[in-house]
């Protein structure tokens, strides 16, 4: 951190942004496995239906005619809605271990963040009582001076007869 952050930040706010910065480093981590996963599984995905979309393509162009390519055709679609079953099941292990991953993550947090947030809000809390307490301060003070004049002169009224008399 720069030192112009290290000067004018307090302990407290330092602990809650160190808190905060640890939670959003862990949970990205987790979401960017969870991504390296699914890319994973797309890639063996892909590479799955290229092999087999060349070796269908070459049964139907060995086939004998036009009926034999049409039944190759046609049996390759009960497998190929059983894979985009089971990618999909896939997807969603993905998904939920990664929800899974993040929740935990997040509970892991959440004792720390709770800790540091108390603790800027009391100093928070503190520094606006001292403020308040600097301000009322001074507002008395000012007060004091500017009546001070006042009942200084008032004290010292003369009367009609030349005497001086309190009031």
């Amino acid at each position: 951190m720069n030192n112009f952050f290290q000067s004018s930040s307090s302990p407290a706010v330092k602990a809650q942004l160190e808190a905060q910065f640890a939670f959003y480093a862990d949970v990205s981590k987790k979401m960017f496995d969870s991504m390296q996963k699914l890319n994973e599984l797309n890639i063996q995905v892909g590479q799955t239906l290229m092999e087999e979309t060349l070796s269908s393509t070459r049964q139907v162009i060995n086939a004998d005619g036009r009926i034999d390519a049409l039944s190759i055709a046609a049996g390759q679609a009960q497998p190929a809605a059983e894979k985009v079953r089971a990618y999909s099941q896939h997807v969603q292990a993905i998904l939920a271990d990664a929800q899974v991953s993040i929740v935990k993550t997040a509970e892991a947090h959440i004792p720390n963040a709770t800790r540091t947030a108390e603790g800027v809000v009391k100093e928070v809390a503190q520094r606006a009582s001292d403020q308040t307490a600097k301000v009322t301060q001074r507002q008395k003070e000012a007060l004091e001076k500017l009546t001070t004049p006042i009942r200084g002169a008032g004290e010292r009224t003369q009367s009609s007869n030349g005497a001086t008399r309190p009031q």
